[in-house]
């Protein structure tokens, strides 16, 4: 199968809007490497649950990036789920984050809901899974045909029915 190729019907999900999607996902990847790869060097036994967390945010934003850019069927499946665990992830640290401030000992990408990105990381999924919704594969219009239900036969009348 083609991955490259999106299936009769689907708007591909790297084209029109799907391309500022895409390189606003490719500024928040680079952005979440660079300041993962950093925290994983210098300091990563201060916090590692948030630095740990920081670089799966970056790795989920790389699989997105790629997924949304790619848009082939199995790659729609990719970017499903990982746009999907960015939404529970920033919404869960989000919260636990606002809950107790302190509560990973430092911040992360997704600490206060993307504070220290714009709140960009709290919008950027919901738009994802927006525009995923939008671009999914429909049947394309005249080619899928609805079968129409045709009248049973006549039969003769039942004798034993007056």
């Amino acid at each position: 199968m083609n991955d490259a190729a999106p299936k009769s019907g689907a708007r591909r999900t790297g084209s029109g809007f799907g391309r500022l999607l895409v390189t606003v996902y490719g500024i928040l990847a680079f952005a979440a490497i660079g300041r993962s790869s950093y925290e994983l060097a210098t300091k990563f036994s201060d916090a590692p649950v948030a630095y740990s967390l920081s670089t799966l945010s970056a790795v989920v934003y790389v699989l997105a990036t790629v997924a949304l850019a790619k848009g082939g069927p199995r790659w729609r499946v990719v970017a499903w789920v990982t746009v999907g665990f960015e939404a529970v992830g920033v919404l869960a640290v989000g919260t636990a984050s606002a809950v107790s401030p302190d509560v990973f000992g430092e911040t992360t990408v997704w600490s206060g809901f993307g504070q220290g990105y714009g709140y960009v990381p709290l919008v950027l999924p919901f738009v994802g899974l927006w525009w995923l919704w939008r671009t999914r594969p429909r049947p394309h219009d005249g080619t899928h045909v609805t079968p129409t239900p045709t009248a049973p036969e006549p039969s003769a009348p039942d004798p034993e029915v007056r």
